[in-house]
């Protein structure tokens, strides 16, 4: 007679709890994504005490509030994003360590391709910002103005605040297209994470002074244009350096509103005038009209250029 084999009774709700935890990738997307959230906000407490040491000690103002203005120097404004990078790119690579992954994995691949993807999205930046204020400029909503910088002044600002924006590029394309677009792709599929991070994207941006639903909305569909190129080229490098150049033609070059938000340190006394359909109000060009239509055509013409192309070709 042949004894009857029977599971022990634990088994099952033993396989139960695995799945919770565990999928077919691995620890289950949802776990490494809070992980890599508690240890962002673990670090940005830590952050954010040295920030507070470093303005203490007058290195940097503290930032303007509504009683000392809504100006943002370059200076300060490159302080905060070092921080906020920082915040995002540590627990990064914490998360990289547990998987056991290249931290390039996450969108920020060290390699030699890198380098022309970055110099192609940055001047598909300039142009794209370029083609905005044109565009309102042609309506008679925009006006260069004289210039608001002389000499060596010119050069100082316009290269700090190239490097702010680089910065701004790192950070936002990291926290909302990097670690967290990679993870929760594992766990949804790439665009329907794309679409979630997109709109938390635009969401973040209400924060700001001056921002509005039309600029959340324009920051939305940009964010989904940096999806297509994380997806087609394979890493965030092209979306790095367009969003760094777009920024820096608006804030430094036009000298217009980025986002609701105004800079010392601008080229000229550009302003803007007329219907906020056009200009944007003060959001700025982001908010304008022309710029749905301008990024809707740079989806457009990115997608038709790189099609059929390999991730990481161009």
């Amino acid at each position: 007679m042949v004894a009857e084999v029977v599971n022990p009774p634990s088994a099952a709700p033993t396989n139960r709890w695995r799945r919770i935890f565990i999928g077919p990738n691995g620890v289950r997307a949802g776990w490494r994504l809070l992980l890599y959230i508690v240890i962002v906000f673990l670090i940005g407490l830590l952050v954010r005490e040295l920030l507070k040491a470093i303005m203490r000690a007058g290195v940097v103002s503290p930032p303007p509030t509504a009683a000392t203005g809504a100006f943002v120097g370059p200076r300060l404004q490159l302080v905060l994003e070092v921080a906020q990078f920082i915040i995002v790119v540590i627990p990064a690579l914490i998360m990289a360590k547990i998987e056991r992954r290249p931290f390039g994995r996450y969108g920020l691949p060290w390699e030699r391709r890198g380098v022309r993807q970055f110099t192609i999205g940055a001047v598909w930046g300039i142009a794209l910002i370029s083609a905005v204020i044109g565009a309102i400029a042609l309506f008679h909503g925009y006006d260069l103005g004289r210039l608001a910088l002389a000499g060596p002044g010119i050069a100082k600002y316009a290269l700090a605040w190239l490097a702010v924006f680089l910065v701004v590029g790192l950070f936002e394309e990291f926290t909302f297209r990097g670690y967290t677009q990679f993870t929760l792709a594992t766990g949804v599929g790439f665009w329907p994470a794309a679409i979630l991070l997109s709109a938390a994207f635009g969401a973040a941006h209400l924060g700001n002074g001056g921002e509005d639903i039309v600029g959340a909305l324009q920051v939305f569909l940009v964010a989904m244009f940096f999806c297509l190129a994380l997806r087609r080229t394979g890493s965030l490098w092209f979306a790095v350096g367009a969003h760094a150049t777009f920024d820096w033609g608006e804030t430094f070059l036009y000298s217009v509103p980025n986002s609701g938000l105004l800079a010392t340190g601008h080229l000229t006394a550009a302003s803007l005038h007329g219907p906020a359909w056009l200009t944007g109000g003060t959001v700025g060009p982001e908010g304008s009209v022309a710029c749905f239509v301008a990024v809707g055509l740079s989806i457009a013409f990115f997608a038709w250029l790189t099609s059929g192309t390999r991730a990481g070709s161009i």
